[in-house]
């Protein structure tokens, strides 16, 4: 299976930072690129966050930390890198300006990921003379945590490039999933933008608030769906009779008008204020910091408890969980000197002086 060498990210916000941690917490090696001057304080502060959460996976101690790099340049960056990841805002004409001053300087052995959460890979690959090594990397926060990646080719990416991108991602413990068809916003995001849209409907129609939505959410099928998907679940919601009679029972109800889903409500001002204060008053004064800090103890300890079912293999995220702490337990260990070497080291005698 393919591994990374030496990665390089360019791009150091929340997903991009996200990345830089998981890949030093394997071991790797990372050089970055990111103009922001703010950028060594705000992957610092990420950094803090997943080394706490890794601490809570691997209570006997982590592996040993790739060196981490502030490039000055894209060039500099993906010097003899076999890995880059880009995590630039979500502008085309900005990420054609990269991709193609990427494609430029990389090795040509390297694997281009991009976290877009939704720009088509090819129409990216249109700035770059090696667009046969580009795929579409897309990972959720927090990237340190959460395993799923999900692979999307272009017309011009390689069957080659898409299989070592899947060893490369999985040999950082990710789940990746190949994306069959090249669609816009992939398959996450578009169920994420079905409920995202409902929502909103829902708070601008005074139906229920902020607060009351997410738990709604987190008392009920979110729950569910940390353990099983939505296709399983409702297998099981079918009775013996599964699936076939699941959607006979629920099927009719998908004609009856309930959703706005291909409706927008406009992002009024008074809109945007109702949201963003039910927020603030949701976060009961926590930082973000701080939130971020709950949210990790909160997967961690999701995953940890799904790592002892299904008779102790694990059962979905929990048994890749299973599976890379061990994996990061092992590289943690260093190997111990056999006696008699030992021996020998502490019993060299010492060169005289002249």
């Amino acid at each position: 299976m393919a591994s990374i060498r030496k990665a390089a990210a360019v791009g150091g916000g929340v997903i991009g930072a996200g990345w830089v941690a998981r890949l030093l917490l394997n071991g790797i090696d990372v050089s970055i690129f990111d103009p922001d001057p703010e950028a060594e304080r705000k992957v610092s502060e990420v950094m803090k966050n997943s080394r706490r959460a890794y601490k809570t996976m691997l209570p006997d101690g982590l592996p040993k930390e790739g060196k981490l790099t502030f490039a000055k340049s894209i060039k500099e960056a993906v010097a003899g890198a076999n890995f880059i990841q880009e995590s630039v805002p979500e502008r085309l004409d900005l990420k054609h300006k990269v991709l193609a001053e990427i494609d430029k300087h990389a090795d040509v052995d390297a694997i281009i990921g991009s976290s877009t959460s939704g720009i088509l890979p090819s129409d990216m690959q249109t700035s770059m003379k090696h667009p046969e090594r580009l795929v579409v990397g897309h990972p959720y926060n927090p990237v340190y945590l959460l395993p799923l990646v999900e692979i999307v080719g272009g017309k011009l990416t390689s069957p080659g490039s898409i299989e070592k991108a899947r060893e490369l991602y999985a040999s950082i413990g990710m789940k990746p999933v190949v994306i069959r068809k090249e669609i816009e916003a992939f398959v996450g995001d578009r169920l994420l933008e079905a409920v995202w849209r409902e929502s909103l409907w829902l708070i601008k129609d005074d139906i229920t608030t902020v607060e009351e939505l997410d738990d709604i959410m987190r008392y009920s099928f979110g729950i569910r769906w940390a353990q099983m998907g939505m296709f399983q679940v409702y297998r099981v919601a079918g009775g013996e009779a599964g699936m076939r009679h699941f959607i006979a029972q629920f099927g009719p109800c998908l004609s009856w008008p309930w959703t706005k889903l291909m409706d927008v409500p406009e992002l009024t001002e008074e809109l945007v204020d109702k949201i963003a204060n039910q927020s603030d008053e949701q976060a009961h004064g926590l930082s973000i910091r701080e939130l971020e800090r709950i949210r990790d103890d909160n997967l961690v300890a999701i995953m940890d408890a799904l790592s002892k079912q299904n008779k102790g293999k694990g059962w979905g995220a929990g048994a890749l969980y299973k599976d890379y702490t061990k994996r990061l337990s092992k590289l943690a260990q260093k190997p111990a000197l056999s006696k008699a070497a030992a021996k020998a080291v502490t019993s060299k005698p010492k060169k005289k002086k002249g």
